[in-house]
């Protein structure tokens, strides 16, 4: 299974607006590398929440509802959307402040790529970043 991360602002699409639609699909991606990450989604995959700009913290785990699709935004074929769902809100939200200051992130595509909108996580970063905060992984 895959790993992934989103970003947000929360003044355009908080974790509490997810959590209270309860589903939505990840629009507005203009982006080739992040295009292409969403496309690799699948099914059931988990995917980490990042409040970007504001707050700049990890706040919940989703999943992947729907394989990528064409993005219903635009009439441009080249780009796609999934559907996701929230699972829950993390324990503890992790910083960006925490992750880079956190030798096991040096590799996290959320440290190293800063402004791609959707990255892969590795099996041991999510690990690590649910260690960090405070959740328990299966």
């Amino acid at each position: 299974m895959a790993y992934w991360l989103v970003k947000s602002e929360p003044s355009v699409y908080s974790w509490e607006t997810f959590v209270k639609e309860g589903e939505t699909f990840w629009s507005g991606v203009r982006n080739y590398e992040a295009r292409n990450n969403l496309r690799a989604m699948k099914k059931g995959e988990k995917v980490l929440y990042y409040h970007s700009n504001e707050g700049k913290e990890i706040v919940g785990l989703a999943q992947v509802s729907k394989e990528s699709y064409q993005d219903p935004t635009t009439e441009d074929a080249n780009w796609v959307v999934v559907n996701l769902k929230p699972v829950k809100a993390l324990k503890k939200p992790v910083t960006l402040a925490t992750l880079k200051a956190d030798p096991r992130m040096t590799q996290l595509a959320l440290v190293r790529k800063g402004r791609i909108s959707v990255t892969p996580v590795t099996d041991q970063e999510f690990k690590d970043i649910m260690a960090l905060a405070g959740e328990k992984v299966k």
